[in-house]
């Protein structure tokens, strides 16, 4: 059990270093949100995850099982509307997120994202 909860910290921590290092080089702020929306929801929940199998069922691991979901719910929502916010302020706020110049395209490229500074 100690060797599964020591990977799943490890895989946490690695997630929370590669989305770090996403924070500091990405070029522009929409790509900085990814890099971290995707190291607070993964990083996070490998860790809490690898404490749960480390401290087996109790009320502690029904606790961090709550922070686990909590997170899932509110690490997407608040990034997505960081995104909105940078793409509102960037002066493209009639343009749903996702939206592209081509009408059959629907994600941002990066090319596209790198304009909204």
């Amino acid at each position: 059990m100690n060797i599964i909860a020591v990977v799943l910290i490890s895989f946490g921590l690695f997630f929370f270093f590669v989305g770090t290092i996403g924070v500091i080089r990405f070029p522009d702020a929409l790509t900085r949100a990814h890099g971290a929306a995707k190291c607070d929801t993964l990083g996070a929940v490998l860790s809490l995850l690898g404490l749960i199998v480390l401290k087996g069922f109790s009320p502690s691991s029904i606790k961090l099982l709550m922070v686990i979901i909590f997170l899932w719910i509110a690490n997407p929502t608040a990034t997505h509307m960081i995104a909105r916010a940078i793409l509102a302020s960037s002066g493209r706020e009639n343009k749903t997120l996702g939206e592209s110049k081509d009408a059959n395209k629907t994600e941002l490229t990066i090319e596209e994202a790198g304009e909204v500074k």
